[in-house]
Formats: C-alpha cells, structure tokens, sequence
C-alpha cells in the first residue's frame, strides 16, 4: 500500500516532514488519532536505512501509541517522531532546539517524549522552545524504570494465566535487550529473587555492564535466545522480533516484554502465538507504565499515584485474556478491541460541544 492508503485504512490523521539546514535534523512526525487528546509519543532516534524504511516505523509507532494510551485510561491520543540520523554524530543543543521549534509548530497537538536513542537531556532541549515536552529531569524523567516495572506486573500477569502462580522466583527468563527497560527488568527479576536469567545485547557497553553488575546473569548469542528452554521470553528491543522464523523456535510458554510493535504482522503472528498455546501479553498493553508516568507529570506529578496506576497493568493483561478467551481471538486483537472500544465510547461522550469554566479541551 502507498502511505496514503495506510493512512485511510487505519485512520491516520498526519504525516509531517521536518528537516533544519543549519543542524542536519530530519524527521517525520506521525499523528494517528486524537480523540481522546492530544497525541503522546515518543522521539527515535535512528539511522534508517532508507527514508520508507522511517516512515513505515512512524506509522507503526504512532498507531501503536493510540492503544497504549487508551488502553491505560489516558486522556491522550497516539503519535510518534522518528528522526533520521547516526546518533553518535548529530545530536547536539541545536539539534534538539530545532526539533522543539518543529514540535512547537503542531500548536499542541503533539507531545513529544524520550525514546529510543534520546534522553531527558535531549527533552530538556526540546523544552526550550515549546511546552509540549514530557520526561524532563526533575519531574518524572527517564520512563524505562517505570515501563520497566510495568513489564514487571504483566509479566506476573501472564504467569498467573499459563501456571497459575505470579510468584517470579519460580520461573526462568531470557531476556532480548538490556539497554535501558530490559536491563531495569532484569534488576526486578533479580531483586524478586529469579534465579536463572538469560540475555542477549548488540550493544558491546551494555553486555558489559550486565556482565560487571549480574555476572549469575547468563549471556547468549542474539540467534540463539528465541530457542532457549525457559519459561517466559521478554522481547525487549527492537520490533517484529516475531515473525514465522522466530516463533517456531520459541520454547517459553510465556512471551511478555517492553518492545514496541514486536509482532511483524499483528493479525498473522498473533495467531501464530495462540496457535502455539503462547501466553501473549500484548505489546501495547504491557509496556504502557513510562506514559503513564509520563500522562502524571503532565497532569502534576506525584510518584505515588503514578506507580500505583503502573500496578494496574496487571489486572489489565488478565482482562484482555479473558476478552481474548470468550471473543476466541488472539490476545493481540483482543488488545485492540479492548483499546478501540475505549476510543469510541469515549468520542461519542464527546461529540456535543461543552465549554468549560477555564478552557475546553
């Protein structure tokens, strides 16, 4: 399909091109839907091999992003940015000045955040030139920990569901990635006392700080983590990590982790999972506890309440079983059923025009 017929058949709303001469800055700003409010997601930072190859991320991400956000009862709608370039060489103070200018442009109708390849250093610079800009340092600040922890809870969740005990300690992992939510689940797991976990990294720094800080934590070769006899794999890199290659392979009864649109195809790969007696935990669903931290600092953030909204994400992921389990659908679609029904009930709620006393939102 062109990105126009993608657009129409799943509702997307904007694609916008950006691009700064004086700081090299190229990106591409996706909004799906913004029903339920303005859309949140964060900025990518990475070296696409073609300029579709970014597009087609964006797309996948900011569609992604209007399900997490319903699905964990924000008051946002989904979008992403993907900017296109070598992290190791352009990122600089005008370079996120820039982007903040571009953000700043769409008058509210995007929030950017921290993604993959960006920081809360980077959103600090982004700050300067529009209010539209969550995970600054001070407030809720980096969100891997918390999505992290969220994980952690669907992980329980999934556990309780395909053995019917959530105490982790019983259980072995492989983990794929261990850069910044893969490597704070692991410090979960292990604080909870897991006492066989596997994992695999590209990056060489981050094996070996895993390697000086959990040297009981076993390192595996990137081919070789998808066939390992453990009981829950967590997929926590990079997507359509499960595709008709990997799924075959795959020993774990669980399969719950962070990455972002993990299942190469939702509807194909989704069925392959239940087929396979797979316990799923919705990608969307599962890692939605670093915007929900970051929908408090947006709304004045106190930590507290932030973590207690994460710990519901359990009950979340055992509600989407059981709509997977009476629809007969995969738990991926069940997720989205579970999100869009969300999305309506909402939009018609809406459509009468109310003013409020301040504003209107």
């Amino acid at each position: 399909m062109s990105n126009f017929e993608t657009m129409e058949k799943y509702g997307y709303e904007q694609l916008v091109y950006f691009h700064d001469k004086t700081t090299g800055l190229k990106g591409i700003t996706c909004i799906h839907n913004t029903v339920l409010g303005p859309g949140l997601g964060g900025t990518r930072l990475w070296n696409y091999v073609s300029e579709q190859d970014a597009v087609t991320d964006a797309l996948r991400l900011a569609r992604g992003m209007s399900y997490k956000n319903a699905a964990a009862g924000l008051n946002l709608g989904g979008a992403k940015t993907v900017l296109i370039g070598d992290p190791t060489k352009v990122k600089s103070e005008g370079y996120f000045r820039a982007l903040g200018r571009f953000v700043q442009s769409l008058n509210g109708r995007y929030i950017t955040a921290e993604d993959v390849n960006t920081t809360a250093k980077d959103m600090d610079y982004i700050h300067m030139e529009t209010d539209h800009v969550a995970g600054l340092e001070g407030k809720s600040g980096n969100p891997s920990p918390v999505t992290a922890w969220g994980v952690f809870k669907g992980i329980q969740a999934s556990l309780k569901e395909a053995f019917g005990n959530d105490d982790v300690s019983k259980y072995s992992f492989a983990v794929q990635g261990a850069g910044q939510t893969g490597y704070f689940l692991i410090n979960y797991l292990i604080q909870h006392g897991v006492k066989k976990i596997y994992f695999t990294e590209l990056n060489p720094n981050h094996i070996s700080r895993m390697k000086k800080e959990h040297p009981e934590v076993t390192y595996v070769e990137p081919e070789k983590i998808f066939g390992l006899d453990v009981d829950v794999f967590s997929p926590c890199a990079l997507g359509a990590v499960l595709n008709d290659e990997s799924i075959p392979k795959i020993k774990a009864k669980v399969v719950a982790g962070s990455a972002n649109n993990v299942l190469k195809d939702e509807i194909k790969h989704g069925d392959m999972l239940m087929k396979a007696k797979k316990v799923y935990a919705p990608d969307f669903v599962i890692n939605g506890g670093g915007v929900i931290n970051v929908w408090h600092e947006l709304i004045g953030y106190n930590q507290e309440r932030a973590m207690r909204d994460v710990d519901k994400i359990y009950d979340r992921i055992l509600e989407i079983f059981k709509i997977a389990k009476t629809k007969k659908i995969n738990n991926q679609r069940a997720a989205i059923v579970y999100a869009e029904q969300r999305i309506q009930t909402i939009g018609e709620v809406r459509k009468s025009y109310v003013k409020r006393c301040c504003h209107q939102k």
